[in-house]
C-alpha cells in the first residue's frame, strides 16, 4: 500500500523498514509476544535508518512515504525524534481484524494474521486519535489510496 501511495506523488519514495530489518542477516532478533531486549533494538534501528533515507531523499526533493510497523506511542516518538524538524504525517490502515484473518487465510506466503491481531488491540489503545486511521476493510489498494491522500491534513503528528 505504502508504494502505491508513494506512486500516486509526484516525486514519491517508498522507505521500507522491514526491508531494512531483514538486512541485518545474522543476529535478527525476531520479537515473540512483544518487543524488548535485542529484538527492539533492531526495531529502533530500522526506524533510524528508516529516518536517515528519509531525510536523504527528502533533502534531493522527493517526498519519502516511509512503511513500517508502528504499533505504540514509543515507536512513534522515535519517528518524531529522528525527523525532528521535518514533517510527519501518520497514516494507520486498521482494517478489521476479521478481514485481515480472512486476507491472510487467502495468502499464499507466510502467514501474518496471528502477529496483526496480537498487534491491533494494542496499536488501537496506543495510538487513538493520533494521525489519520483508514478502516480498509472494504477497500481496494487503489481506494485506501485515495483515503490516506484525502485525509493528509489530519494525518499530521509534528
Amino acid at each position: 500500500m505504502a508504494r502505491a501511495l508513494a506512486a500516486r506523488l509526484d516525486r514519491g519514495a517508498h522507505v521500507e523498514g522491514e526491508a531494512l530489518w531483514k538486512m541485518i542477516v545474522t543476529g535478527r532478533e525476531m520479537p515473540e509476544r512483544d518487543l524488548s531486549g535485542e529484538a527492539e533494538r533492531q526495531f529502533e534501528l530500522s526506524i533510524r535508518n528508516q529516518c536517515l533515507l528519509a531525510r536523504s531523499f527528502a533533502e534531493a526533493g522527493f517526498t519519502p512515504v516511509l512503511d513500517f510497523v508502528v504499533v505504540t506511542r514509543y515507536h512513534l516518538d522515535a519517528y518524531r525524534g529522528y525527523l525532528r524538524g521535518g514533517l510527519l504525517q501518520l497514516g494507520v490502515l486498521a482494517p478489521r481484524p476479521e478481514v485481515v484473518a480472512r486476507r491472510d487465510a487467502a495468502r499464499a506466503k507466510g502467514s501474518t494474521g496471528d502477529r496483526f491481531a496480537r498487534l491491533d488491540a494494542t496499536l488501537r489503545e496506543e495510538l487513538a486519535g493520533v494521525g489519520h486511521w483508514v478502516d480498509s476493510s472494504e477497500l481496494d489498494v487503489e481506494r485506501t489510496v485515495e483515503a490516506m491522500l484525502a485525509g493528509r491534513a489530519r494525518a499530521r503528528v509534528t
